[in-house]
């Protein structure tokens, strides 16, 4: 009898998902959610044909050498700026990941922190919390207006549509975007969305909203010189990655008022947060949660699961980012 795939599931998941792996395959788990150095990673992949990764751990060239037998990686996120994907791809080793299924959950998150970050929710809680409030003022925490004020979208894929769609329905928000591809006449419309250049959208943004894939391209597209061509009424919102916004450069505007505020769910070596960050009153700060609903993971880590088991089972993944390679059997 031929002995079951081995694979090893990187981060601790749902219960059920553990079960739906353990009817095709021998399952390594981390119950405990230990964090593991990348050598320990290593070590714990010798012998297995598959992993379910969370995007934190990295799949690269050294590790990709030293993990043979590896077959797939499955990340539950959608972004993938973990994988090397060439040396994936040269070492036959295929990538997934897990779009659409956090679509809808994170555009609603989008909205909420720039509410809270328009609105100063995060400053003016402290501020009860420490017990200053003691009376009303008319420009107590006075914040930006959202509702109807001009919502600019760095990146236009599914997510950035669907925060657009929130904006200029349920907020009557005109929509600028700047995306490497401009959306068809009809979409526009329907979003009420109009393309611009990046100087324009920078300029014209009451709250700018980022969204585009992090790659060698997009890392610190937002810097010093393009927050200096933003209004000091705005406010930045990344719900992108954390290597998209350069931080010094964010805590120098955000101090000097050069910009209103921000909203950050990701930072530049997360879990690390750079301390600056936490000295400034005018930025929201969560912890990369935008997908965080039971019902968004569950799909998540069971997409994961499902691109593992149709892998090494039928040789065709259901999400890949390197579509094309050999099956595996």
């Amino acid at each position: 009898m031929t002995s079951r795939p081995s694979i090893l599931v990187a981060r601790a998941v749902f219960p059920e998902v553990i079960a739906s792996l353990r009817e095709h395959f021998e399952v390594e788990t981390n119950g405990s959610d230990d964090t593991w150095t990348p050598a320990q990673f290593a070590e714990r992949l010798q012998g297995k044909a598959g992993v379910l990764t969370s995007g934190a751990e990295r799949i690269d060239t050294a590790l990709l050498a030293a993990c043979p037998s590896l077959r797939i990686v499955s990340n539950l996120a959608v972004g993938y700026n973990n994988f090397d994907v060439p040396a994936m791809t040269a070492a036959g080793v295929m990538g997934t990941n897990a779009p659409d299924v956090l679509t809808e959950t994170t555009a609603d998150f989008g909205m909420a922190l720039l509410l809270a970050t328009a609105r100063r929710l995060t400053e003016s809680e402290h501020f009860l919390r420490a017990g200053r409030w003691n009376k009303w003022g008319l420009d107590l925490f006075a914040g930006a207006e959202v509702n109807g004020s001009t919502l600019g979208i760095l990146g236009m894929g599914r997510i950035g549509q669907a925060i657009a769609k929130r904006a200029a329905h349920g907020f009557d928000m005109p929509v600028i975007y700047h995306n490497r591809s401009r959306l068809d006449a009809a979409t526009e419309a329907k979003l009420n969305a109009r393309y611009v250049s990046k100087t324009e959208l920078l300029q014209q943004a009451d709250h700018l909203m980022l969204v585009l894939p992090y790659s060698a391209e997009s890392h610190h597209a937002i810097g010093a010189d393009e927050m200096a061509q933003m209004k000091p009424t705005a406010t930045l919102i990344n719900l992108a990655r954390g290597g998209i916004v350069e931080e010094n450069a964010l805590v120098a505007a955000l101090r000097e008022r050069r910009i209103a505020a921000a909203g950050l769910d990701v930072f530049e070596g997360e879990p690390k947060i750079n301390p600056d960050l936490l000295t400034v009153p005018n930025v929201v700060l969560t912890p990369h949660i935008a997908s965080a609903t039971l019902k968004t993971r569950r799909a998540m880590a069971q997409l994961a699961a499902d691109n593992l088991i149709a892998y090494l089972t039928t040789g065709q993944a259901l999400t890949p980012v390197n579509p094309g390679l050999p099956s595996p059997r």
